[in-house]
């Protein structure tokens, strides 16, 4: 077998390959959803599948194979020890306070004249302080839609409310695995990409924030039922010694970090030991308590069911769910980056998409595409952002410029689409259809546009010098 000459994997090969994948994750994630199979083991098939025609049509050999998959793995292993650390701040910023203080003091921005810009901004910051769009509509986003339901607010304007600030946290925070997941695929850094997101991000927020400030003054003039917002509160603050505004130094010293340019792993680690202080100084926690959170996560019993959701989470062993995903799918990715069918691919599509717009507009639409047929937000940034990577050094273009264009796209549309996992969460939790909100989630509808108009014009196009793009190349070729 060793002997045998290799062929080049034909556009019949990627297709045939990736339509298999395809197939057996929409049978297992949609039509066998009631057994609720996580993608983990359709993955695993769609890598034996991919490496017995890599084998037997294509002349490779295992051991080649498992070179690719593991020069694919070993990529993401920066991404990978970065959730890890993630999962232990997490677990010691809700120890110590820090993110209940987050939560505490964002709903009291809450006000009647500005109900759905207020809901919006909350849902940004408790999504930035947790890094999870589930979590957050499932808390408080429940919370705020039967609060403005009291006020006569549809409940699909609320959820699309409700939806854009969540996953404008969900897109930009450190905590994210989304946010981890991006840059290690297209081959930048955590914090080179969240600045990058910047430049989409914010227009986008501030244009959704008008946009729900205009329909809000339909409503101005209602009065809110505070009652649920103070148990809320009453809740965080009854639970520990002090939700004190000093705690909030804690991020705000991450993110000093952060515009100092240090790493994100030593960054973060930083943020795990500022946890642990605060949980020791202002909450009177042991050092063991500080080492079960941050390796089994926090478990809140306040009484209250919204607070207890929120905060019973966080820890090393809650990425590792998240981890083996990432895994099985770079496997597979692997075995397609490995025998050139993703390049088959691409080169399929770029024939068409041509210069920086097409390659943007491509990323944008395979992953909408992905997110359509396979149903996973995971997949949507692994599999465009497998195919494309080479493209976007060969178009002289920085990493940095696919990672958000993964987001601005994967991430954002995934909720949108009924049968896809965030799209069915959201839709069961906030009790409306994904179709229904889907024109009030503005952030979400708009983020892609302004992706698209970037590329089209070149502004905040990021590129890489000649230097810069020789060095990838030879590291590619290496």
């Amino acid at each position: 077998m060793t002997s045998r000459s290799k062929k080049q994997a034909t556009l019949f090969d990627a297709i045939l390959c990736v339509g298999f994948l395809v197939t057996v994750l929409v049978t297992c994630l949609v039509f066998l959803k009631e057994y609720e199979i996580s993608a983990h083991v359709p993955l695993v098939a769609g890598a034996i599948f991919t490496a017995t025609i890599a084998v037997f049509k294509l002349g490779f050999t295992w051991k080649e194979l498992e070179e690719g998959i593991l020069l694919t793995i070993n990529t993401t292993m920066q991404a990978i020890l970065i959730l890890l650390v993630v999962g232990m701040l997490i677990g010691t910023w809700i120890l110590g306070g820090v993110v209940p203080a987050m939560i505490y003091w964002g709903l009291n921005i809450l006000s009647p004249s500005i109900f759905l810009v207020a809901t919006t901004l909350i849902c940004a910051i408790v999504s930035i302080s947790t890094g999870s769009s589930w979590t957050t509509a499932g808390t408080i986003g429940i919370a705020l839609l039967g609060i403005g339901s009291a006020l006569g607010i549809p409940n699909t304007i609320i959820a699309g409310a409700i939806i854009s600030g969540a996953y404008f946290g969900d897109k930009m925070s450190p905590l994210s695995d989304t946010t981890n997941l991006a840059p290690a695929m297209a081959g930048t850094t955590l914090f080179e990409h969240i600045n990058h997101m910047l430049y989409t991000t914010i227009p986008a927020l501030l244009i959704s924030l008008i946009l729900y400030g205009i329909i809000g003054f339909k409503y101005a003039g209602s009065q809110i039922d505070t009652t649920q917002i103070s148990q809320i509160q009453n809740a965080l603050i009854n639970n520990y010694n002090t939700l004190s505004p000093l705690l909030l130094l804690v991020p705000v010293a991450v993110i000093v970090m952060v515009i100092f340019k240090v790493p994100a792993i030593p960054g973060l680690i930083a943020g795990v030991l500022l946890g642990a202080i605060v949980s020791v100084v202002f909450q009177g926690a042991s050092i063991a308590d500080v080492f079960v959170v941050a390796k089994g996560g926090y478990v809140s019993s306040t009484g209250m069911d919204f607070v207890d959701q929120l905060l019973t989470r966080g820890g090393l062993d809650s990425m590792l769910g998240t981890v083996s995903l990432m895994l099985c799918a770079l496997t597979v990715g692997g075995i397609l980056e490995k025998t050139g069918m993703l390049e088959a691919l691409a080169r399929a599509i770029l024939k068409v998409a041509k210069g920086t717009f097409g390659l943007i507009a491509a990323t944008i639409f395979t992953c909408i595409g992905t997110n359509l047929a396979v149903a996973d937000q995971y997949l949507a940034i692994v599999i465009p952002g497998s195919m494309y990577k080479d493209a976007f050094i060969k178009q002289g273009l920085d990493p940095k410029n696919l990672s958000r264009a993964l987001e601005d796209s994967a991430t954002i549309t995934s909720p949108l689409i009924p049968w896809n996992t965030c799209g069915a969460y959201m839709s069961a939790t906030l009790g409306v259809g994904s179709f229904a909100f889907l024109p009030f989630a503005f952030f979400n509808l708009i983020c892609p546009l302004i992706s698209l108009f970037y590329g089209a014009t070149g502004i905040t196009i990021a590129k890489l010098s000649d230097n810069e793009k020789k060095s990838l190349i030879d590291q590619k070729a290496a």
